[in-house]
């Protein structure tokens, strides 16, 4: 199956008064239309900046910009302003992390989702009427409870979970191809993650798109994620599919954000195990491989070498950036995994 959306070698850094910051730096993915990419990381790795670039957000004198982004075969980093405001919100649209910074304070929220409509409607001229009719119907399809009433609500007046629904059904109000959802359960409770992440799956599955997920929290990635991405320090160190992944991680990095979650067969007390140090400067990086200052089995040459992602032998679709060889990498883990569980 084709890519619906496709990245490759994308670099992205932005001039600043301390120097140039590459915040993505070489990043290639793709993936397919009723399939979801989790792309996971801390904060500042790059996992946004690599998504706002791909819809075109991120363009201006002081940002630095390569590589190639296609949507449906057609590239889009040297697409004009004019055909990228025909294609954001009608065939790629984005979930923004903060439902209360990405609605409008003062329209209400079916005025919101109307003006979606139709911005894209073209010669389909569809009416102001119409356009509600068809809000009433979107935010019922991402399940708002009395919709015919909360069509006319203004963003403050709706709880976190449902102004995230809002946002949803405007994003998939003219039915994307490609859907990236940033973070979209942040600063929710528990059981409201839980009905965002199954609302999207079920649209993705409804609608045929495909879906690219943002977020640190690797829960959310196992739960609906077909295919993970490891961002550090702007590239990507790990890539497989979600169970591959899951189950036998090949990056130092990835079992440090696999520690660090609370897991239900650890012994009660447990104490999680955070990653020692912090993400580098993205201006002056480390050399060799990047996260050798904070990890625990660094050799000597991992300080100059820098390692590519490389297919691990005998799994071609799981690629890790790190120099351990194979062997210890397999050892490694099946040690951490042992402890953790005792």
């Amino acid at each position: 199956m084709s890519a619906a959306l496709r990245v490759e070698d994308l670099r992205v850094a932005f001039d600043t008064r301390a120097g140039l910051v590459q915040a993505v730096d070489g990043v290639s993915f793709a993936v397919a239309p009723g399939r979801t990419l989790g792309i996971v990381g801390e904060s500042g790795s790059g996992k946004t900046v690599a998504a706002t670039t791909a819809m075109g957000l991120l363009r201006g004198p002081r940002v630095r910009v390569s590589g190639r982004v296609e949507l449906d075969g057609e590239e889009l980093l040297g697409a004009s302003p004019d055909r990228l405001r025909a294609l954001r919100g009608d065939a790629i649209a984005m979930v923004f992390q903060d439902p209360l910074s990405a609605l409008h304070p003062l329209l209400r929220v079916g005025d919101q989702i109307a003006e979606t409509l139709r911005a894209h409607a073209g010669a389909r001229g569809l009416s102001r009427a119409a356009a509600r009719a068809r809000a009433v119907e979107l935010l019922d399809q991402v399940a708002i409870p009395d919709a015919r009433r909360r069509v006319d609500a203004y963003p403050h007046e709706l709880s976190g979970g449902m102004r995230q629904r809002a946002l949803i059904a405007m994003a998939i109000a003219n039915e994307p191809r490609v859907l990236i959802a940033d973070e979209p359960t942040t600063a929710l409770d528990v059981t409201v993650q839980r009905q965002i992440l199954a609302l999207l799956r079920r649209l993705r599955d409804e609608l045929g798109m495909a879906m690219v997920l943002i977020t640190h929290d690797l829960g959310v990635v196992a739960e609906t994620a077909d295919e993970v991405a490891v961002m550090y320090a702007g590239r990507i160190v790990e890539q497989a599919l979600a169970a591959e992944l899951f189950a036998a991680p090949r990056h130092p990095y990835t079992w440090g954000l696999l520690r660090s979650m609370p897991r239900l067969d650890a012994p009660v007390g447990s104490a999680l195990v955070p990653i020692p140090g912090r993400p580098p400067s993205l201006i002056h990086p480390p050399s060799g491989c990047r996260f050798h200052p904070r990890c625990a089995y660094v050799r000597e040459r991992h300080r100059s070498v820098d390692p590519s992602l490389e297919p691990v032998i005998g799994a071609p679709e799981h690629r890790v950036a790190c120099l351990l060889p194979e062997t210890e990498r397999r050892a490694l883990w099946a040690a951490l995994s042992a402890e953790s569980v005792r």
